[in-house]
């Protein structure tokens, strides 16, 4: 988790360098929007982690540089923006959807969002596009690697009910993945659809 604030604290500094160039007497403003409790120790550790990265490439908190941090939701979204940060941080989907809905123009850098494709935050990966980019918690390739290793482990096997819950948008890019990779192994994919546990065991036949 270290390293990955150490990269989020370099893509925020990367949007601020430009307008440290232009600017280089106004103090910056960096919003932080999180989906945690504020006093949730894992929000204290990723806040204290950022502003060491960002202390090491000389933004300081309170100094050059002002940090507003909001959490929650819709509200806090819109409370975070009226401020006009230079750039906003957004931890998790539920942080990073409000902010969007509220604004189109303020660059926004995003971690711990497992789809951010899928979910219409991104263009594509490679691509963002708009005013978001970030990192995603996932590599769907790995899903295909799956059905892979199950070939490997029964090569007999020529039919594969895939548990799904397509309402997420995490679990419809895992199954796009695993439905690419099944022709090339001889392999016929069927979704299963579920929405909890009660529907999980009912698909496995318990």
């Amino acid at each position: 988790m270290r390293r990955r604030q150490f990269i989020l604290g370099s893509a925020a500094i990367a949007l601020l360098l430009p307008a440290r160039a232009q600017q280089p007497e106004r103090v910056r403003c960096i919003g932080v929007l999180m989906s945690l409790d504020a006093d949730d120790p894992e929000a204290q550790v990723r806040l204290a982690t950022l502003r060491a990265r960002l202390e090491q490439s000389g933004w300081a908190d309170r100094g050059n540089v002002q940090i507003e941090t909001r959490f929650g939701g819709g509200e806090s979204a819109a409370d975070l923006v009226a401020l006009a940060p230079d750039v906003i941080v957004a931890y998790a989907s539920m942080a990073l959807a409000p902010l969007l809905q509220t604004t189109r123009t303020v660059p926004i850098v995003f971690t711990i969002v497992a789809d951010p494709v899928g979910a219409g935050f991104v263009e594509t990966l490679a691509r963002p596009g708009g005013n978001a980019t970030g990192f995603t918690t996932y590599d769907y390739s790995i899903s295909a690697k799956w059905l892979e290793l199950l070939k490997e482990i029964a090569p007999s096997v020529k039919r594969v009910g895939v548990l799904r819950d397509a309402a997420l948008t995490l679990g419809t890019a895992q199954f796009a993945a695993i439905q690419a990779m099944a022709p090339t192994i001889g392999v016929e994919v069927t979704p299963i659809g579920v929405h909890n546990t009660f529907e999980i065991g009912v698909a496995l036949g318990h």
